[in-house]
């Protein structure tokens, strides 16, 4: 749910003198570099502030701005794009702006590929990849072999050019991806579908797929189906009776070649008010979609519900699953599940907000909140962010006799539960997901926010899991596995990186994991995109204003001379549970770190990095945590002597952009510049916008007494202060096209400031994107474009010093 809506770019309750880190205020560096910072007290600044209940309006002059497309509104946006490139100039001819959109289009990138079948003959592998690059902006779908992409220079074949594709329709489409038909779900003589055996390799490819096509980049996409025999659309009017839907936030999966799950708009009632689909169609080819009988649904306050398979019945044991599953909240689902053999879907009897996948026989339990005794019929509490497994049927039965209500039954089906721990987290340890390959689990965890990884084999006959390698300590890198044929084999596809170390693509066998020699082959490198020769990344950790060890990391020049005078800038997102971490950063190192400058990161709270408690303590009225949290790490750096105010920027995006929109008006004298991107800001009326209902779970209902309790003390829109003489200069970015969260929080808090800041040094400078969705970009060239405007933005600020006197 995160990746598909959170506000973002993929823990409740108070806790007293709950410290994640105690003990930790050492440092830790990577490749050897020694820290220059230590233990340092916190500075104080006098520069918290937040609304009274009674400067609140109770109505919004701007208003206006909310009508996405209107004449009005459009203007207004034209207007403000050109006097903000009348001021800070055009991007497009800058170096920045060069050397961003070389490294977005290079042909050195590694085109990371997706298997989709085999040839047929030689068994060779059918690997597809969607590339975008200077001949290409909208990008080409493309396929070549194992065989070739071994090779120094791969052959590919185009499947589909979506550049040709928006001249001929006159539409700028943006891809979405697609959803495959399964192989084990199409027919056989279709497919040629043959599971491997001990005397034959795999064979057959997938035939089709559902394209998902944006208009200039929203999240709203036309679904159509496309033929991979043929390479073409199929017609929705020809003999083949192609699928095809309008645009809408649509959710599709085959249920068989000629059937769909499906929830789309088909008028009313058929979305909840988050904008998500409200009710599931199992859509016959050849008919309407509101002619199809709807076999779920969920409330009109629900965020979404969906229907789907997990197909397992490759894996000893296991079978085909199909899910309902009901999101009553951002994060409270309800599950409904049925095998194969079985009529009848059972309520899963677990926590509102527990996690739930399979393999094999098994049903992985991801608990976010502790799951006692009494509720799971053992002798064991299984802890917040373990991630547990029990045998799928017998928790079926289980299920099955809680909702009936059948104390014999319970009792029974109770005494076959047999339940076995993946994953049991410490107070510096939490769970960041799996991947598979036919026979292993690889388990991803987070160690003080530095990245492991476990390997687990299935036992025989389907048996428990037996770990047998993985990494033994955490590691400052990125590293992520996934399979290359799950379903047939236990080759992987493994990528590594870090802050300053290029992307790596390996293929790998996870038979071999326990040799710790499981790499087959490097298959892809990428080149430096920019000079890190000179750099280091240290990990190091502030103090928030409750105690609370907050972890950041910093990449900066090798013996960093601790003068104050350093342009630094820090980022942060702190919400949904989404973890920050190492990833190779080419923008920033050619936008930020080769001129000098230095680049932070900070993992504070509301995001996933110590267990589910991380995120679940900075909810609501207790959202505060974040800015704290985020403002300590800005006065360690100036207290370490790394900065000074007025050479520390902040930057943060969607969340993150409310986040900085609050060191606006909560910190503005910590910081020299500040850039908001596609941010929320306006938390009175956030809920009603596009997607913001969904996101309640996270923030707190305005419409009770949320609002006036906690709510109106981190909306930005209601806490600037009109009596400040003075603002850091700021810049806010969106898109018109961003369907998730709505332009209208950027250009209202724009006009505010711009009408109340008149006469006063207020620079606030305002750019909208007329496409681009919420990623804020629909090509490269509007990415790198947006880029350099922004790190150009901030550098130029922190250089002549306009923030503070």
């Amino acid at each position: 749910r995160s990746a598909a809506f959170a506000p973002g770019l993929r823990t409740g309750g108070k806790f007293p003198g709950f410290t994640a880190f105690a003990g930790s205020s050492s440092t830790t560096t990577a490749a050897g570099a020694s820290s220059p910072l230590g233990s340092v007290p916190r500075p104080l600044l006098s520069h918290r502030m937040t609304a009274s209940k009674e400067n609140i309006q109770e109505t919004d002059p701007y208003v206006f701005l909310e009508e996405v497309e209107s004449d009005e509104s459009i203007a207004f946006a034209k207007s403000a794009n050109e006097k903000c490139l009348s001021q800070l100039g055009d991007p497009s001819d800058t170096e920045t702006y060069t050397r961003v959109l070389a490294a977005l289009e290079s042909d050195d990138r590694i085109p990371h590929v997706r298997l989709l079948g085999y040839v047929e003959g030689t068994g060779d592998m059918l690997l597809y990849n969607f590339w975008k690059d200077s001949k290409n902006p909208k990008g080409i779908w493309r396929k070549t072999t194992l065989t070739s992409y071994q090779s120094a220079d791969t052959e590919w074949t185009t499947v589909l050019d979506l550049d040709e594709l928006a001249k001929k329709e006159e539409m700028s489409w943006v891809w979405k991806g697609y959803v495959p038909l399964s192989r084990s779900l199409d027919e056989v003589e279709k497919s040629g579908y043959k599971p491997s055996s001990d005397t034959s390799a795999p064979q057959g490819r997938v035939t089709r797929v559902l394209l998902n096509l944006s208009r200039g980049g929203a999240d709203a996409t036309y679904l159509r189906e496309f033929d991979l025999l043929t390479e073409s659309f199929v017609d929705p009017d020809g003999e083949e009776q192609g699928f095809a839907l309008p645009e809408a936030k649509t959710r599709a999966r085959y249920k068989s070649r000629d059937v769909l799950l499906v929830g789309t708009d088909t008028g009313e009632g058929s979305m909840t008010t988050s904008g998500y689909p409200r009710t599931v169609r199992e859509w016959k080819r050849g008919t309407k979609v509101e002619d199809a009988p709807i076999v779920f649904e969920g409330e009109e306050t629900d965020v979404s519900c969906g229907q789907y398979l997990y197909d397992e019945r490759h894996r000893d044991g296991g079978a085909m699953y199909e899910v309902q599953s009901r999101s009553i909240s951002f994060y409270n689902s309800v599950y409904f599940v049925r095998k194969e053999t079985s009529d009848e879907f059972v309520k899963l009897a677990i926590a509102l907000n527990t996690g739930v996948s399979f393999f094999g026989r098994w049903m992985i339990l991801h608990v976010k909140a502790d799951w006692e005794p009494k509720d799971n019929f053992s002798e064991k509490v299984f802890k917040t962010g373990s991630l547990v497994y029990v045998d799928a049927q017998s928790f079926l039965d289980f299920s099955k006799a809680k909702e009936d209500e059948n104390a014999d039954a319970i009792k029974e089906a109770g005494s076959k539960l047999d339940y076995h721990i993946l994953f049991d987290p410490t107070d510096s340890t939490s769970y960041a997901g799996y991947s598979t390959t036919k026979n292993y689990l690889i388990l991803y965890m987070l160690d003080d926010v530095k990245k492991q990884m476990k390997f687990f084999k299935i036992g025989e006959v389907g048996g428990p899991f037996v770990m047998v390698g993985g990494d033994e300590e955490g590691q400052i890198r990125a590293a992520s596995a996934s399979g290359v044929d799950s379903k047939e084999s236990d080759l992987l596809w493994l990528t590594t990186s870090s802050y300053t170390e290029p992307s790596t693509l390996h293929l790998a066998d996870a038979s071999k994991c326990g040799e710790n020699e499981y790499i087959v082959s490097k298959l892809k490198s990428l080149p430096h995109m920019y000079d890190s020769s000179e750099l280091e990344v240290s990990q190091h950790f502030a103090t928030s204003k409750d105690g609370t060890k907050i972890p950041y990391f910093m990449i900066s020049k090798k013996g960093i001379v601790l003068d104050g005078q350093h342009k630094t800038l820090l980022y942060g997102y702190g919400g949904f549970e989404i973890s920050l971490g190492p990833r190779y950063a080419t923008t920033v190192g050619i936008s930020w770190l080769e001129r000098g400058g230095v680049y932070v990161e900070a993992n504070i709270r509301g995001g996933g990095e110590y267990r589910p408690q991380w995120h679940q303590s900075a909810l609501k009225e207790n959202r505060n945590k974040c800015y704290e949290d985020f403002i300590a790490v800005g006065e360690h750096l100036v207290a370490s002597k790394v900065c000074s105010p007025k050479t520390l920027a902040c930057r943060g995006g969607s969340n993150g952009g409310l986040l900085t929109g609050n060191m606006l008006v909560q910190a503005p004298d910590l910081f020299g510049a500040i850039h908001i991107a596609v941010p929320l800001l306006d938390m009175q009326r956030y809920h009603k916008l596009l997607a913001g209902a969904s996101w309640m779970a996270e923030y707190g209902d305005p419409d009770t007494a949320d609002w006036k309790d906690f709510l109106y003390k981190y909306s930005p829109y209601h806490n600037i202060d009109e009596a400040r003489e003075k603002y850091p200069p700021v810049l806010l970015t969106t898109s018109t096209r961003d369907d998730r969260v709505h332009p209208a929080h950027a250009r209202k808090m724009v006009k505010k400031m711009w009408d109340l800041g008149e006469g006063k040094e207020w620079p606030v400078f305002y750019y909208e994107n007329i496409e681009g969705g919420h990623g804020g970009a629909a090509d490269s060239k509007q990415a790198a474009f947006m880029t350099a405007l922004s790190y150009d933005f901030m550098w130029r600020a922190l250089t002549s010093g306009k923030g503070h006197d």
